[in-house]
């Protein structure tokens, strides 16, 4: 699987930015859509994930204001991301994983959020 995370940028605080995350190649077995984050000096943390049912799981920091989704013809994930913050500025990263336990990474989107 091969991942392309686009939609990043600059944005004002109290702003909006929708990310994408087209796959391709075989999606067989993948059970979990995810979006991550990191910033300089800091471990990768989960912001939002989507299981193969639709279950999903936001980091509290995200809660209310990020929406995680997918479009399964399109075979693409999408963050849409409300009302940011400076705080949410970091390197966003989209991940599948597989039920054999493989994961896959996108490249990474910049995003930045001014005050």
């Amino acid at each position: 699987v091969q991942l392309q995370a686009s939609g990043g940028g600059l944005v004002q605080a109290g702003g909006s930015l929708r990310l994408s995350c087209a796959a391709s190649g075989s999606i067989f077995g993948i059970n979990v859509m995810g979006w991550y984050r990191q910033t300089p000096g800091k471990q990768r943390e989960l912001v939002a994930s989507v299981t193969r049912d639709g279950r999903t799981n936001y980091a509290d920091s995200v809660k209310g204001r990020f929406t995680i989704s997918r479009d399964n013809a399109k075979n693409t994930l999408y963050l849409q991301m409300d009302s940011l913050k400076p705080e949410d500025t970091a390197v966003y990263y989209c991940k599948y994983v597989r039920y054999t336990g493989t994961n896959y990474w996108g490249q990474g989107t910049q995003v930045t959020v001014s005050s």
